[in-house]
């Protein structure tokens, strides 16, 4: 089960994330879209949703980093493994909960608002909700991995993710014996990757750079009524 949640889920997920992504945008691009409820209960939107991004976009580029650049490059800037570890804590649990705080306004709000419950598909509540459990597992793991900071948990991760892209037929072993709470983080956040082309999240890889260069102007026309005059 160790082999196949960590060594060949990954290559599901990140296929999934690639093709699934890439067939959304070519076969309904209309659909690629954050779905903004903004209308409804504003203030609250805009709170909840700067709090998120503000915290997620912290936590994500903290993993990308820590994960993916080989430890002998934090090694040779005289950073060891153990104070790798109490940076990525103490970054990443103060972010986290930034993001968990803004994660669960929003998600009060769209649960209890009846108008932005009656706006939402059953995947718009969803993903937010994991989004939420995986912050809460990433939060829960902040003190287990300071306490474990002897045990070296941190290069594990980074053979673990360097392996898999890397293609390291070994990359599952590195984590056979790290903590559950881990585990399960990390599988929920493969899990994410799974299920990202199917969700409103597809709006993070979209980049307003058209608006830079489009037309100031827009055209816009009344609908006509039956036996009304047109207008323009």
């Amino acid at each position: 089960m160790n082999e196949f949640f960590f060594g060949t889920y990954p290559y599901i997920a990140l296929a999934v994330l690639a093709v699934g992504s890439i067939a959304r945008y070519e076969r309904d691009p209309f659909t690629w879209k954050s779905s903004s409820s903004q209308l409804l209960r504003r203030r609250q939107l805009i709170v909840g949703s700067v709090l998120f991004h503000l915290g997620v976009l912290v936590i994500f580029f903290g993993h990308l980093f820590g994960l993916l650049i080989p430890l002998r490059i934090y090694e040779a800037i005289g950073i060891t493994p153990e104070v790798k570890t109490v940076m990525a804590a103490s970054a990443g649990g103060v972010a986290g909960i930034i993001a968990i705080v803004g994660a669960l306004m929003l998600a009060h709000r769209r649960l209890v608002d009846p108008r932005v419950r009656a706006t939402s598909s059953f995947w718009d509540t969803a993903i937010l909700l994991l989004l939420i459990a995986q912050l809460a597992l990433g939060l829960i793991s902040v003190p287990v991995s300071l306490a474990s900071i002897d045990e070296g948990e941190v290069v594990k991760f980074m053979a673990w993710a360097f392996g898999i892209f890397t293609l390291d037929p070994k990359a599952a072993s590195y984590l056979e014996h790290v903590p559950l709470i881990f585990k399960l983080h990390i599988f929920l956040g493969l899990t994410i990757f799974l299920i990202f082309p199917f969700t409103r999240l597809v709006h993070m890889l979209s980049a307003p750079v058209r608006f830079l260069w489009r037309p100031g102007w827009q055209i816009v026309r009344t609908r006509r009524k039956k036996g009304a005059r047109q207008t323009s």
